[in-house]
């Protein structure tokens, strides 16, 4: 197996952003880097010497340089095609999406050229270009969707004349409203297994708490109601909740309404998105003296780290490695066949059933 193989989603997300700063300011020192990239120097350094190792980056004293031409000897040693993949995070779902393009890339004799942007990007379109411009063939896109400047971006993927794949985004552009090729996870089928799960041990009152700016919010609640509704349940009887990032104060005050509405309402279940607001969720269930599942079964959605909770959380893993691959393949698809017609790749999530669900008290 060789080193690249074995490389972490963390670690890759690292290389990307290392890379990057090196291609806008041209040295860093590793004091630079531990802060930037949010790692130990000696992490940093390790990664150093192993891209030193590839010809991608070169030593100097105390710090990191980019070689003369390090694109292009890149381009040389894969000896094909280069894709430009533009994610909105290069911390949480997306390095995992990055490290299966990165497999398939290999396979297919390609490189993958990683960009991180942000859920808060107003506009795509300058890195977008950015990486036309720097002699992409292809692109992989992650764009932002509900942005005011998200139809011009989309027009302008449309027209390119080097393939474009979506990830985990749709959109269609021209006066035919003709579809941009694209690769999904079935969220909402993630939903409605979970939803079934609880069923299935006796759960009738199933509440959904869902983060309030996510682009996958919507097709999970949407799963979410129609699994209810196909077993018989009422929406309107239970939880239907939108809370902001973990990270942030009130997050704590929307979940505490949660807890007084489960108490309301009677329910016993609910699916949480993402693992960060259901860990929360589980935390607030402590400090209130309630167990889980004793009192509240939970399902956690994206399974980034549910299984590293205690209990460990039954979660919804969406295909993220998959995810990576099938848009590669796409792309490799369209290279060798123009006019081929558009595809979307619909990939279906996994449920793992751990500690945190049980039929109810």
């Amino acid at each position: 197996m060789s080193t690249s193989d074995k490389r972490g989603p963390l670690q890759v997300a690292r290389r990307a952003r290392l890379l990057e700063a090196l291609q806008r300011d041209g040295v860093l020192r590793i004091s630079d880097l531990t802060g930037a990239l949010g790692a130990a120097a000696v992490t940093i350094r390790r990664d150093i010497a192993q891209m030193a190792a590839e010809g991608l980056v070169k030593r100097v004293h105390g710090g990191v340089a980019l070689p003369s031409g390090a694109a292009d000897e890149a381009a040389e040693e894969t000896g094909g095609e280069s894709i430009g993949m533009l994610v909105p995070s290069l911390d949480y779902y997306y390095p995992s999406v990055a490290q299966g393009a990165e497999e398939a890339a290999r396979e297919l004799d390609m490189r993958i050229v990683l960009r991180g942007s942000s859920y808060e990007s107003e506009d795509d379109l300058p890195s977008l270009s950015r990486l036309v411009e720097q002699g992409a063939d292809a692109l992989i896109v992650a764009p932002r969707l509900d942005a005011p400047t998200s139809a011009r971006t989309i027009a302008w993927l449309a027209d390119l004349e080097i393939p474009v794949v979506l990830l985990e985004r749709t959109a269609a552009a021209g006066p035919h409203h003709e579809v941009l090729e694209s690769v999904v996870t079935d969220h909402a089928l993630g939903a409605e297994m979970a939803v079934r799960h609880l069923v299935a041990l006796g759960h009738h009152r199933i509440g959904a708490v869902l983060a309030e700016h996510s682009p996958t919010t919507p097709h999970i609640r949407r799963g979410w109601l129609t699994a209810l509704t196909e077993c018989g349940l009422e929406p309107a009887a239970t939880v239907d909740a939108l809370v902001p990032d973990a990270k942030l104060p009130a997050c704590a005050a929307e979940l505490d309404r949660v807890l007084d509405q489960c108490r309301d309402t009677g329910t016993t279940a609910l699916l949480v998105h993402a693992d960060a607001e259901a860990i929360a969720l589980v935390q607030r269930c402590e400090e209130r003296g309630l167990t889980v599942p004793g009192d509240l079964s939970v399902v956690a959605y994206d399974d980034e780290v549910a299984g590293l909770f205690s209990p460990a959380l039954t979660a919804v893993r969406p295909p993220r490695r998959s995810i990576g691959k099938a848009a590669v393949r796409l792309v490799a698809d369209r290279l060798s066949d123009p006019d081929r017609p558009a595809h979307r790749v619909v990939i279906s999530p996994s449920l793992t059933v751990r500690a945190s669900t049980s039929a109810p008290a």
